[in-house]
Formats: C-alpha cells, sequence, structure tokens
C-alpha cells in the first residue's frame, strides 16, 4: 500500500529466499538476511549494499554456503579463481 506520496506504508513486506525465490514467513525464526557492504580498493565503504535472504529451509538442507557462494559470484563479490 502507498500513500499520497508515493511511499510504501505497508506494516509487513514479505521476504524472498534469494536461492530458491520462495517466501520467507513472517515466522519463520531460521531464516537469515545477510547485507554486504561494497568497499573500495582501500577498503572504505562506499554507501552501496548488497542485501541476501536466505530461507530456513536452504539451512536446513546444508545447501545456504553453496547457494551464498553462487549469489555471491553472481554479483561479482567473490571469485574463484587463483
Amino acid at each position: 500500500m502507498q500513500n499520497e506520496e508515493g511511499k510504501v506504508v505497508d506494516l509487513y513486506l514479505p521476504r524472498k529466499c534469494s536461492a530458491t525465490n520462495r517466501l520467507i514467513q513472517a515466522k519463520e525464526h531460521a531464516a537469515v538476511q545477510i547485507n554486504v557492504a561494497q568497499v573500495d580498493e582501500q577498503g572504505r565503504f562506499t554507501g552501496e549494499t548488497f542485501t541476501f535472504a536466505m530461507s530456513g529451509y536452504m539451512r536446513q538442507q546444508g545447501e545456504a554456503d553453496l547457494a551464498f557462494n553462487r549469489l555471491f559470484f553472481e554479483k561479482g563479490l567473490l571469485t574463484f579463481s587463483k
């Protein structure tokens, strides 16, 4: 829902798992959300962040680490070269 100014004013915005696109329910306590900051060459925060949400299902299956690595690689935050 939006107000007259066009701002979102909903009390609850459902999240989706970044790996599986499943909806993360409000009562799911096993889900996590990670904010990764973008830094420059000197290691200073540039003001840009990437947000990743992982459902409890992926964590329970033991696939969260692999899924985070894939998501970080797709965003260019992680490389697998030597």
